[in-house]
């Protein structure tokens, strides 16, 4: 036997923990080596992102499942924490590896730790080998004439749909033998909430895994796929995939989701093709944002429109605090900002009104906004959370203008018209009549005692007038120009 058919092929897990349609996993399989399947908790490398605590949690949760999947073929998931490039030396030396494998990251940290881990494994006399699995285009191949980056998304899926169609997505592979090394117990890494523990509501909404990542594709697909198109926007019930956790953390690739829903329309025609395109157009939105922050690395700090960054942003520390528990006084915007404080979500609606309700009528910085979600979201990713606050926000690409302020009072009467939503995370305003939940301060002093509400006792006065903070952002934009 070949003496290297016994040292062990690395598979470098990152945000792809799972075992289906898994390039890098596929590759070591498919070479005929042991596979020492790894996962490194780097938050020491200078650069290196720090998760929020809501991702803490799922991560330990998907990380358990990963272990729990690779266990019942045999094998177990290899957990180490330190610095990437200095535990991939000390694994090299352990296990005498002769390649490692992985699939390649978009995000600035990312291919900042690939450049290094490639010239340590010139260093070994180690093959280095990335593959595709995070995006359904690689950001290279989707420019402009020019050779530019898109800014602007319409032209961009355009420009992507005209390509060849993303490969099939590949099955979990049948692996041949497993590579051990001493691995940390996955508690060590402190991932979860201790005292307290505020985690019970994510545990109640949320299973992570790549199993229930499959099941939470079937089940969009079987009951609700055909009616996203019109009811994306509603917040009260279920209208979305519930899927951007699972892309996130790589527990299904978009090439499993762009697949499945294509299947679904061959097999459904009219049906359903109206809402599974608008479906795979959100998608589409993920691609863009992971483009845009190839392309501008620094676009979670930077406003991609260098006018804004004289912006004359507000410092309120009582304000972003009202904000972040949901004690603005408008409803909608209290509704959205518990919901995400108890289950780590809420519906893309709701986002751009909390983020329009912050930078606009707060005049609070979008980077606060965005340090906040990425805290408190489970699906919490540099490169969406960064590009979606910079698009409400009016300073990014493709932005939605400055001027296009969002009227919470409306905007909780068109999507929660009857005030389900409302009723649902604010109880304290349960009993309003629908006509008046949405801003009860105009509700006639009868119908508020009716409802056992006393406003700044029970649920607080707006800490700020709709028309005089819309006044105040245009006056503030004016100021850059």
């Amino acid at each position: 036997m070949n003496a290297d058919a016994t040292r062990p092929a690395i598979v470098w897990f990152r945000k792809d923990l799972r075992l289906a349609d898994h390039e890098a996993l596929t590759a070591a399989v498919e070479a005929g080596l042991p596979v020492l399947p790894l996962y490194i908790h780097d938050v020491e490398t200078p650069g290196a992102p720090r998760p929020g605590g809501a991702s803490r949690w799922w991560l330990h949760e998907s990380l358990q499942a990963l272990d729990a999947s690779l266990s019942e073929c045999g094998g177990a998931l290899i957990v180490r924490a330190g610095r990437t490039r200095g535990v991939l030396a000390e694994i090299l030396r352990e296990t005498n590896a002769t390649a490692i494998h992985a699939t390649e990251s978009y995000e600035p940290f990312g291919t900042r730790c690939e450049a290094d881990v490639e010239k340590l494994c010139r260093e070994h006399d180690v093959a280095f080998h990335l593959h595709r699995g995070r995006l359904l285009f690689v950001p290279d191949d989707i420019v402009t004439k020019d050779g530019r980056p898109y800014r602007v998304f319409t032209p961009f899926w355009k420009s992507c749909l005209a390509q060849p169609a993303p490969p099939p997505p590949g099955a979990a592979p049948k692996f041949n033998s497993f590579a051990d090394a001493r691995s940390l117990q996955l508690a060590e890494l402190k991932l979860q909430p201790s005292k307290p523990d505020w985690a019970g509501g994510l545990r109640k909404s949320w299973t992570p895994g790549e199993r229930a990542a499959k099941d939470a594709l079937s089940e969009f697909i079987d009951e609700r796929i055909g009616a996203y198109a019109t009811q994306r926007d509603a917040l009260p019930g279920t209208p979305t995939s519930l899927l951007s956790p699972y892309l996130h953390f790589g527990e299904i690739s978009p090439a499993q989701v762009w697949h499945a829903v294509s299947h679904a329309i061959d097999a459904e025609g009219g049906a359903i093709e109206k809402g599974a395109n608008a479906f795979l157009r959100e998608i589409g939105w993920r691609e863009f944002s992971y483009h845009l922050l190839h392309s501008f690395p620094d676009l979670p700090d930077v406003p991609l429109r260098p006018e804004f960054k004289n912006f004359p942003w507000r410092d309120d520390k009582k304000a972003l605090t009202a904000w972040q528990r949901g004690q603005t006084g408008y409803p909608v915007v209290d509704a959205a900002m518990r919901q995400l404080w108890e289950t780590g979500w809420m519906p893309n609606r709701a986002r751009m009104v909390v983020a329009s309700f912050l930078v606009k009528h707060l005049l609070l910085p979008w980077q606060a906004g965005a340090a906040w979600f990425w805290d408190t979201l489970v699906d919490a990713d540099l490169a969406n959370n960064s590009a979606s606050w910079q698009w409400v926000s009016g300073c990014g690409a493709d932005a939605a203008p400055y001027f296009r302020i969002f009227n919470p009072i409306l905007q909780g009467q068109k999507f929660d018209p009857e005030g389900e939503y409302v009723r649902t995370w604010v109880p304290e305003l349960a009993e309003l009549p629908a006509n008046d939940i949405h801003a009860p301060w105009d509700a006639p002093p009868t119908v508020l005692a009716a409802a056992g509400v006393v406003l700044g006792k029970d649920y607080p006065e707006p800490i700020v007038d709709h028309a005089a903070a819309r006044s105040r952002a245009l006056r503030a934009l004016e100021s850059t120009k």
